[in-house]
């Protein structure tokens, strides 16, 4: 049984008694980091920036912070805080999609560092009301969060709370929450920490989402969180439409999606790049108790949908288990158009079907492919 959530908190105002927000969006999040960032030394970012990129796709949990100054943070901002809040926000608009009629009222970031998903549920739910709550182990991490927070022009994230907590050993939440993020953190701990971290997210969520780095890696850690959430009495209700055991064969692929991300010109100074967006890669799972009242797709698109001429091939995760194709054809009218929009990641069929009639024609296929074909 969970304590009642904690009441909301109540948002700043500005000189007149109103509160003052905004809108937050990427673009929000890129102005806030160039402010803040200005004048940052290019060397001394860049050097920071490949060791954070070593540990990013790391192999080698570190159990302790890989966040450790000032110059640290800031690399880490500008390198990965706006693609971390593109995959969060994806993951999070799945949540919202799954339960449009619940907002939650209260936000527990584990591990939260700079508070990139802190900015992506402020993207999802506009609500300054909302209580809000990040922990880390790193105090650079959490002050830079919180000038960030500052300088956003949301009242829901100068509502926040920055607060330094070991992640790990121990670690224990003090109180409920109706929403539970943990990203781009399991990576950083030993098997033992992340077992402690997942289950206090399990027994303090309502609804939890779990967001590491698309590789085959970032999906097993992925795959352990989402089986502890289930243990505990969550329904998983993105990406799988199903809570049952995942259908790809451990060792031979990997369930994960991307998020385009655009690049500020700090960001492409940062990491050396030239091109005016990037593709993150991300894994995620996104559950929540019964009474969240959340309902799955039927369906999700696990791989680019491949247009040919006259029909489109889906590759999907099915709400019985299975993994399978759908070829939808010219014929099928309206659906098929909304085959040729429907993306890698989104929910199959659309939320209202088009027409009804001809049965799906399937043929057998395989899941994620580990690079799948750009369309």
């Amino acid at each position: 049984m969970h304590a009642p959530r904690p009441a909301p908190l109540a948002g700043p105002a500005d000189s007149t008694g109103e509160a003052a927000d905004g809108p937050v969006t990427g673009e929000s999040l890129r102005t806030a980091l160039a402010t803040l960032l200005d004048g940052l030394p290019p060397k001394q970012a860049a050097q920071a920036v490949e060791r954070l990129i070593a540990t990013y796709r790391g192999r080698t949990p570190t159990g302790a912070p890989v966040l450790r100054d000032r110059s640290d943070v800031a690399a880490y901002a500008a390198y990965r805080m706006p693609a971390t809040f593109e995959a969060v926000r994806h993951a999070l608009g799945a949540l919202r999609a799954a339960a449009p009629h619940w907002m939650p009222a209260s936000h527990l970031d584990i591990g939260g560092g700079t508070g990139a998903a802190t900015w992506a549920t402020a993207a999802t739910w506009a609500d300054e009301r909302r209580a809000g709550i990040v922990y880390d182990w790193a105090e650079p991490a959490l002050a830079l969060g919180r000038e960030l927070a500052a300088d956003s022009g949301s009242a829901a994230l100068r509502a926040v709370r920055w607060e330094r907590r070991p992640i790990g050993a121990g670690f224990t939440l003090p109180e409920p929450a109706d929403l539970i993020t943990v990203s781009y953190v399991l990576g950083e701990l030993t098997e033992a920490d992340r077992e402690t971290v997942i289950g206090a997210a399990a027994d303090g969520g309502r609804a939890v989402a779990v967001v590491e780095p698309g590789t085959p890696e970032g999906y097993l850690r992925v795959l352990r969180a989402r089986e502890r959430l289930v243990a505990a009495g969550l329904r998983v209700l993105a990406p799988c439409p199903h809570s049952d055991a995942c259908p790809i064969a451990p060792g031979s692929d990997w369930c994960h999606f991307a998020a385009r991300v655009s690049r500020s010109s700090l960001h492409r100074q940062v990491k050396g790049g030239s091109l005016a967006y990037e593709d993150e890669k991300f894994s995620y799972v996104v559950a929540a108790r019964p009474d969240v009242a959340g309902r799955a797709p039927e369906h999700r698109v696990v791989r680019h949908p491949q247009i040919r001429k006259g029909q489109v091939l889906l590759d999907l995760c099915a709400a019985d288990g299975e993994l399978r194709r759908e070829v939808v054809t010219k014929r099928r009218g309206a659906l098929y158009r909304a085959a040729r929009d429907v993306a890698w990641g989104d929910g199959w069929p659309p939320a209202r079907e088009p027409e009804s009639g001809a049965e799906p024609e399937s043929e057998s296929g395989s899941g994620p492919g580990s690079e799948p074909e750009e369309v």
